[in-house]
């Protein structure tokens, strides 16, 4: 393995996720600033947000001062060196946090000591498979504070919200968690959705369909029916961007599942804010 083409591989990445908004978030956004009415607060916001997203492309600036948790998803060659690639990984964090694409977010929880380089105790967090493939595929996503701090989990039944173990309960929590956002998440977001798994995994499923494309299609029928109706439903709440009000107040609605134990009936949602960083690297090892 080439380390020094490795790491140059991973700060290509790590600039683009930060500074550059993919294609179908843009789209999705571009779309939705058509929708508002000339001359609304709506419509004026999209305007802002948009040319944000072209400002940041253009100087190669973060999309925003939020360069969040960084999420690498990694599909490796049998036989990788491992320890190498995290290694790499980090350092190419480091870099990049020197260099002001990344903001230093890493924070003890106890001595609330800042690191100053993105680095700590599970901070970046890998996920790596062992693949067939001969090349190495390196996704990343960079999950902002404020939009974590809008998700949320439910377990069924909730008698609050009247949610029973059944695709209507699973409907309503997704809807309540749109409407609790009440776009303090940065509105519009997206809802990712985890169902079943336990606690943890149930959450993890959630954050996984963040790397899904907003215009690809479910490939359960079910969920994909489900996506769009809710859909539809979240963006009639009327909250819009930045809970100003307006006809988008979500870009899309994602849903994975999990097999559950019997007991438990977890629904996670991660709210993503329309800043949706994702990049993806596949690199020749």
């Amino acid at each position: 393995m080439n380390t020094e083409l490795l790491y140059q591989n991973i700060m290509e990445l790590i600039e683009e996720a930060s500074t550059v908004i993919p294609e179908d978030v843009k789209n999705a956004l571009t779309e939705a600033y058509k929708r508002e009415e000339d001359g609304s607060r709506a419509k004026n916001t999209f305007s802002i947000i948009l040319e944000n997203i072209s400002y940041a492309k253009e100087r190669k600036l973060p999309i925003c001062q939020d360069t969040g948790t960084l999420i690498f998803y990694v599909d490796s060659p049998k036989g990788l060196d491992i320890k190498t690639l995290k290694e790499t990984i980090i350092r190419a964090v480091r870099d990049s946090t020197k260099k002001g694409i990344l903001r230093p977010n890493a924070v003890d929880p106890i001595s609330n000591k800042n690191s100053g380089d993105n680095t700590g105790i599970g901070s970046p967090y890998f996920h790596i498979e062992e693949t067939d493939s001969p090349d190495l595929r390196i996704r990343l996503i960079l999950k902002g504070g404020g939009s974590e701090n809008a998700s949320i989990q439910y377990s069924l039944p909730d008698t609050q919200i009247q949610a029973g173990r059944d695709l209507e309960g699973i409907k309503r929590c997704i809807l309540d968690s749109a409407f609790k956002a009440q776009g303090f998440g940065c509105a519009p977001g997206v809802l990712a959705v985890g169902v079943g798994g336990d606690r943890m995994t149930s959450y993890m499923c959630a954050k996984e369909q963040l790397f899904r494309r907003l215009d690809d299609t479910n490939p359960d029928e079910t969920l994909d029916r489900l996506e769009k109706e809710i859909y539809d439903m979240a963006n009639l709440l009327g909250i819009g961007p930045m809970g100003f009000g307006g006809k988008t107040t979500i870009l899309g609605v994602k849903i994975g599942k999990r097999h559950r134990v019997p007991a438990s009936f977890f629904v996670s949602i991660a709210y993503m804010c329309w800043a949706f960083r994702r990049a993806e690297k596949i690199i020749r090892v």
